[in-house]
């Protein structure tokens, strides 16, 4: 019986798909790397365990699938009826027994990657809604699926690190992080930064140039300069922690704006 295989044909898709596998990848492996006991810990996200990380992306699969089903047949079926349903699913998921958790994870993850290779290549351009409202087509699922499982790979705080992604995804991850603050915020609400990776060409402006005195929101003056690599100022930039980062000009390193 031959293998069955996408039927997309758009070479962008199929990278991205790629990309988002390997990513489920990783985070299986640094999932099956946990021993049981040690899912109870705190993870890399504030109030959530290593369980809600592990929940939460799992129900994320199903979540997504719901979208790509859409796409497919058609018939709305939503992210979540609600964002209370969302949370509550995500904790009462966390509750389950290590090996039930495990295999939500897994199979969830196995049912979006069936949907997403039988979805016929016309359907990825059909609008979905996510769940914060967003029409999009239905191949933008591959990016929501894309950086979940890479960014919560690391923070199941197992030995997951952003030097570990793709140069290709660092880069992904760094504009869609600047994107997502400008559309939140405007160029003129964002501090005067410039994010100057020490192992890419160019650096990259956040807020607007500083052509005269302007106080910065850390009490410095003038324009900062955060230098690091790329995969440290995207870990930075993600909200998860400032470490290989060094800014210009001030001390501590500031935080960065919301990201998601």
């Amino acid at each position: 019986m031959p293998a069955r295989t996408d039927r997309a044909t758009d070479p962008d898709l199929l990278a991205g798909l790629l990309l988002a596998r390997r990513g489920q990848a990783y985070f299986s492996r640094k999932l099956s790397e946990l021993p049981n006991a040690r899912l109870d810990a705190p993870s890399l996200v504030p109030g959530w365990t290593r369980r809600h990380v592990v929940a939460h992306v799992g129900l994320n699969a199903r979540a997504l699938t719901r979208l790509t089903e859409w796409a497919g047949t058609g018939v709305e079926t939503p992210m979540y009826a609600s964002p209370d349903q969302r949370d509550q699913e995500i904790e009462f998921a966390a509750t389950l027994p290590a090996r039930a958790l495990r295999n939500l994870s897994a199979h969830a993850a196995v049912h979006l990657d069936v949907e997403w290779r039988d979805l016929p290549g016309e359907a990825w351009r059909a609008p979905v809604r996510t769940a914060l409202g967003r029409v999009v087509p239905a191949s933008e699922t591959v990016w929501m699926r894309t950086r979940e499982v890479w960014v919560h790979a690391v923070d199941l705080d197992n030995g997951g690190s952003f030097a570990d992604f793709p140069a290709e995804l660092i880069d992904a991850l760094l504009a869609d992080v600047i994107g997502a603050w400008h559309r939140r915020l405007g160029s003129a609400g964002l501090p005067p930064w410039v994010l100057e990776p020490v192992d890419r060409e160019h650096a990259v402006p956040v807020g607007l140039p500083v052509a005269g005195p302007r106080t910065a929101p850390d009490g410095a003056t003038g324009t900062v300069t955060l230098r690091g690599t790329a995969a440290a100022l995207t870990r930075w930039a993600t909200g998860r922690g400032s470490a290989g980062v060094l800014a210009s000009g001030v001390g501590e390193v500031p935080p960065p704006p919301r990201w998601l």
